[in-house]
């Protein structure tokens, strides 16, 4: 079931174009243009590639050779951006825009939330016992299903590190927050620094990574449906945490995973026993409240959970209106692959989810704590320039967002086997069969 519902999809090289010059050389064979589509050329600019733990500069001139035919192209086109040009700043450049205030972590703040939260959610569950009402069923379920997402972010800021400068701290309340809606605390950690660390990157990427168009062929038809057909995609975490995605192996709770490394081991072990405890408890409350019970007022709200889960983190990395890279060797950078993820505005969710969607910052600068990641955006977006797509606003509830989940889920299926920059690709087929 894992493999059926977990991982990616394609993409294609889009070709870069570089304008005509205005002389023309009588002697020069004419050359054949494909718009396909037209881009601003990157030519003269600062090419960053920045990695996780250090930032080159590297300097490269594009030069158009004398063309004979005197036709140019339109301004429209010679304007239009293209997303995966590298950057003509780099990482230094955004984090100097940031204020200093916004790097410190304050634990009493970031504790201050999980009260917070942690007693909306004791309150919730004793509110919906006391009247058990069936007319009030269905609105507690969303919102205890919200605030198990929001423990979830704050336990994410735990492994980030962006929780307080104590590590003894952030493990005991990562272990807290997350094994309380079965998540294992250590083993999440790790897999999440690894989609930090190569977010982007076709094979690297760790998270709603893409296939490349030969592995996504070979998948069974029934399994490419359930990839693509909503609402499966949106309760794939669990199986992903038990199996990860097609293409990659290993289990967020065997020490032994290729995802971790030899001294992790001990880490995922008591991230498992934990979780393992918390999994006893919830047996048990079956047994002193009775398994419908327990069904209303946990079950229901987990599987609520686990979709705001798959909900946020794909669409922070796929369904923007215009196709965004994805890359490969050398073209591939950390500054690059930060670049390609999105902001999301959730109407009244945003200060409930701790901001979660303020996401191009958060990839770039993982350890800036949540309170500080508005103000961290606004003050970055004049230098990121175009590389920042503003988020559409949402209403009190982001239901524009369903729109771009399901656009996207029709249209990004597949990457190109070849090429460093790719886009994703739709398969024809699966789009007929599902109308």
């Amino acid at each position: 079931m894992a493999s059926s519902i977990l991982s990616e999809c394609g993409i294609r090289p889009l070709p870069r174009f570089y304008p005509k010059p205005t002389t023309s050389f009588a002697s020069n064979p004419k050359p054949t243009f494909k718009f396909n589509p037209p881009v601003k050329p990157a030519s003269s600019s600062l090419n960053s590639r920045d990695g996780f733990y250090s930032k080159t500069m590297h300097w490269a001139l594009n030069v158009a050779t004398p063309l004979t035919t005197l036709q140019s192209p339109s301004e429209e086109d010679t304007d239009r951006f293209d997303p995966g040009a590298p950057p003509p700043f780099n990482l230094a450049d955004i984090r100097a825009a940031i204020p200093k205030h916004c790097w410190i972590k304050n634990p009493w703040m970031s504790m201050s939330y999980v009260v917070r939260d942690v007693a909306v959610v004791f309150g919730l569950a004793a509110l919906a016992a006391y009247f058990n009402n069936w007319l009030l069923w269905p609105l507690y379920w969303f919102a205890q299903g919200t605030m198990f997402w929001a423990l979830f972010v704050l336990g994410h800021d735990c492994g980030h590190g962006s929780f307080s400068n104590d590590p003894r701290l952030n493990s005991v309340a990562g272990h807290l927050l997350h094994s309380s809606i079965l998540v294992p605390y250590h083993g999440w950690r790790i897999s999440h620094r690894t989609h930090h660390q190569n977010h982007g990157h076709v094979e690297n990427d760790e998270s709603w990574h893409p296939l490349p168009e030969s592995i996504y062929k070979n998948l069974e038809k029934t399994t490419q449906m359930f990839r693509f057909t909503l609402p499966f995609p949106m309760l794939a975490y669990p199986f992903y945490l038990w199996n990860r995605s097609p293409g990659k192996q290993g289990s967020h709770y065997h020490p032994d995973s290729d995802l971790f490394l030899p001294k992790e081991k001990k880490d995922v072990v008591t991230s498992t026993a934990c979780w393992t405890a918390m999994a006893a408890l919830l047996v048990c409350l079956n047994f002193v409240i009775g398994p419908i019970q327990m069904l209303k007022l946990y079950g229901i709200p987990y599987w609520i959970f686990v979709m705001w889960l798959d909900f946020v983190t794909y669409l922070h990395h796929h369904g923007h209106e215009d196709k965004l890279p994805w890359y490969r060797g050398k073209e591939w950078s950390y500054l690059r692959g930060g670049l390609t993820t999105l902001d999301r505005d959730y109407g009244w969710i945003n200060n409930i989810h701790h901001d979660i969607g303020t996401h191009v910052i958060h990839h770039l600068f993982p350890q800036i704590p949540h309170y500080h990641l508005v103000e961290a955006t606004e003050a970055a977006k004049p230098v990121i320039g175009k590389y920042y797509r503003e988020p559409k606003n949402s209403g009190p509830l982001p239901l524009h967002l369903l729109g771009s989940l399901i656009k996207s889920m029709k249209q990004d299926h597949f990457i190109s086997n070849t090429g460093d920059v790719v886009y994703y690709e739709a398969d024809q087929k699966l789009n007929g069969q599902r109308t």
